[in-house]
């Protein structure tokens, strides 16, 4: 593809050569025949450095270039679009039941659904039109799968998981598994007993829910676990029994959210948070990058961080309290030295 043709397909101007592209690359892995993009000015060292033939630019650029350039209002967005145009095309799954599947003859099969090797289908299921299920994936008694969602390998949906359209779940997914209920009770003879509470409820997922590889989604001890429509769920994350996410939601990498909490509409759980459970979490509130939230946010406060959660102000005071502190000493100390002085 031709610089100005993609320049023409992304809205933008072409700047120099009109080079040949062939694929898209970022600036310091770049090399002749990649498109890159930039669109903070402080990266100014990296565009200088690049290799790239073409580099997508902010319209006001105006720092040195070394190669030609395409000028867009919106780099990022300009640049996910030409990635998408230079990138090998996804693989096409032909409608049908691959031999080595097994699936249960009273499995309910909408129209154009996929079945890939080595996936087990047991009975009671119904999978909508349009479904991908990839290789080894296990789908449990009496699960309903919407028309669009596409299943990556080696995904477990456990018995009655239900899942709405249009989702997509990633390799290594596991939905309906155990959540973490135990009592414990002591004998007369002192002797500790540990006795597993039933899980009896079930997984339920939304439309539009993507959900990230090897995260991990617990049934309910009674009811349902819910993640409600287009949440948005990041790899390896752990969610507890009887959660409710109401939707529109994002929950990165490494966070986890204990048993029956409940999260509101367009929140954002950043990686590694920790939520405690049987709290609430009101709509629109962000919960930090390692935060630990022991107690139900009423969204006064729409981003809190630190642990226990707290505002952003709380958290400088209190951090910024010792330096302070440790200054104070130091010029008192001067002070006393200039009065003993005199």
């Amino acid at each position: 593809m031709k610089a100005s043709e993609l320049a023409k397909i992304i809205g933008g101007s072409l700047i120099g050569d009109d080079v040949e592209i062939i694929a898209c690359a970022g600036l310091e892995e770049a090399r002749k025949g990649d498109v890159s993009f930039c669109k903070d000015p402080k990266h100014v060292a990296m565009v200088r450095r690049t290799a790239a033939s073409v580099v997508i630019l902010p319209v006001d650029w105006d720092n040195e270039c070394p190669c030609a350039s395409i000028r867009v209002a919106d780099p990022d967005k300009a640049c996910m679009a030409a990635a998408k145009l230079l990138a090998p095309p996804e693989p096409v799954r032909k409608s049908g039941v691959h031999p080595s599947a097994i699936v249960d003859p009273s499995v309910k099969i909408g129209e154009g659904v996929h079945i890939g090797p080595f996936t087990v289908i047991e009975k009671g299921v119904e999978i909508g039109d349009g479904a991908i299920i990839e290789a080894q994936v296990f789908i449990g008694e009496g699960c309903r799968i919407g028309s669009g969602t596409h299943i990556y390998p080696q995904v477990t949906l456990r018995e009655g998981t239900v899942v709405g359209k249009d989702c997509i779940f990633h390799c290594g997914v596991r939905l309906g598994g155990d959540g973490y209920g135990f009592t414990n009770s002591r004998k007369s003879d002192g002797t500790i007993v540990i006795e597993k509470i039933p899980q009896l409820g079930i997984v339920e997922i939304g439309d539009g829910v993507e959900i990230g590889s090897n995260t991990t989604i617990d049934r309910a001890r009674i009811g349902r676990t819910y993640i409600g429509p287009m949440t948005k769920i990041d790899n390896l994350v752990q969610i507890g029994h009887n959660v409710k996410v109401k939707g529109y939601s994002g929950l990165i990498a490494q966070s986890g959210v204990a048993g029956s909490t409940e999260i509101g509409y367009g929140c954002l759980i950043w990686a590694q948070a920790g939520i405690s459970g049987h709290i609430k979490i009101a709509d629109g509130v962000q919960v930090g990058p390692q935060t630990g939230v022991p107690q139900s946010l009423d969204g006064s406060i729409k981003y809190v961080i630190g642990t226990p959660a707290m505002s952003m102000k709380d958290l400088a005071a209190i951090t910024l309290a010792p330096k302070m502190i440790q200054k104070l000493k130091a010029e008192l100390k001067a002070l006393k030295a200039t009065v003993a002085a005199k």
